[in-house]
């Protein structure tokens, strides 16, 4: 296996350093649009690791790029306005492809998140390919718990809801989202989804729904609310489910600053000339915003606490009965930031495309066209992610 990996920030080069414990690849290229942050990632990491300098919104350059050095997997560890050309700069060098996130919504042209790649999945599936979409911690493991769920601990679903939380602080700063901004306002300020049976998908006002949600491990209560999220796109696919639902722990003040950026206008991605004369620049405000604040991946040695990512079922289990589940997964800062240098935010959706891609390696996951992880066995990816940590 010969990965390129897309984005040398905390997510990429946490999956760097994660990937450098296994043995299970011959290269792994790590590509950013800085070349010093690629080299970055990878200066401690041994001669399996090598640093390129990528545009990912040209899918040329990642063909380019893919067949000057063989690459058999790409994996996009970039922010989701770079999905597509990505995905189709993979599938024009004949590599596979995995993503955290997918494909972006449009409300304007009736467009839900990942409809770009599902409607490619006929040409992927006619060449073997494999493009895995969705494959970081959420999405990624709350829909292998979904699968899980559904194979092996019910024999009908009322509902499944995903629901993340965290009691992390971050010292010395008022607002310092511990996750890409850029990613945080498109999930957070767009329409979220909902499925349900009888209804299809549809959506709800934003921060909808709020409801106390008591997470495990010490965290404790959470007031989450509905945001736009893959999972309610993925698991209706291959998991037979009455109602699925994405809530985020956001938390009172945070999603009133979030309120106070759209109002501004701070949110939005089209470019705007800022000045006058020689000294105009062309730039959108989200961008602008996502400078101003600090790099996520700069955090860790300021966070403490821990964050839990999970997937909740009702429904009849296999004994006939009534049940409730909570399947999570969670990662203490102090611990992430002591074993691999990496805060706990970006570990944990960095472990689960590794673990993906060591199962591809070893064929223990095999599949073409464009699928979800709920497409997949869950058993061999929840025992490897036990080796993981």
């Amino acid at each position: 296996m010969r990965i390129l990996l897309v984005g040398a920030g905390g997510v990429g080069s946490a999956m760097a350093a994660i990937g450098a414990r296994r043995d299970f690849f011959e290269l792994m290229v790590v590509a950013d649009y800085s070349a010093e942050k690629a080299a970055r990632a990878v200066s401690s990491l041994d001669e399996r690791f090598v640093a390129a300098q990528l545009d990912a919104a040209s899918a040329h350059d990642v063909a380019r790029l893919c067949r000057a050095r063989r690459i058999t997997h790409v994996v996009n560890a970039v922010d989701p306005r770079f999905v597509m050309p990505i995905f189709n700069g993979a599938f024009a060098a004949g590599a596979d492809y995995l993503d955290l996130a997918m494909s972006l919504s449009d409300a304007r042209r009736g467009v839900m998140l990942g409809d770009e790649q599902f409607s490619q999945t006929e040409q992927w599936a006619a060449q073997g390919r494999l493009a895995l979409a969705g494959m970081g911690v959420e999405p990624g493991l709350s829909d292998v718990f979904a699968r899980y769920a559904a194979d092996h601990l019910f024999t009908e679903i009322d509902e499944i809801g995903v629901r993340d939380g965290s009691n992390i602080t971050i010292d010395g700063f008022v607002f310092a989202p511990s996750f890409s901004i850029w990613t945080t306002i498109e999930e957070c300020l767009n329409r979220p989804v909902i499925w349900e049976r009888d209804r299809g998908w549809f959506t709800t006002e934003p921060f909808s729904e709020p409801e106390i949600f008591d997470f495990p491990e010490g965290i404790g209560p959470v007031e989450c609310v509905n945001v736009e999220h893959e999972e309610v796109l993925l698991i209706p696919r291959w998991v037979d489910a009455k109602r699925v639902t994405f809530k985020y722990g956001l938390g009172t003040e945070f999603i009133e600053v979030l309120k106070t950026v759209h109002k501004l206008g701070l949110d939005s991605t089209s470019p705007i000339v800022v000045g006058g004369g020689k000294t105009a620049v062309t730039v959108s405000p989200r961008d602008v915003l996502a400078a101003r604040l600090p790099d996520p991946a700069s955090l860790g040695t300021r966070m403490r606490g821990k964050t839990c990512a999970g997937t909740w079922i009702r429904g009849t289990g296999v004994d006939g009965q009534p049940r409730e589940v909570y399947l999570y997964h969670v990662v203490d800062n102090e611990w992430s930031m002591r074993e691999y240098g990496h805060q706990a935010v970006v570990w944990q959706t960095a472990v689960n495309p590794v673990v993906a891609l060591e199962l591809l390696a070893t064929g223990a996951w095999t599949g073409a066209g464009v699928l979800g992880p709920e497409a997949l066995d869950a058993k061999p990816f929840l025992d490897l992610l036990g080796e993981y940590g």
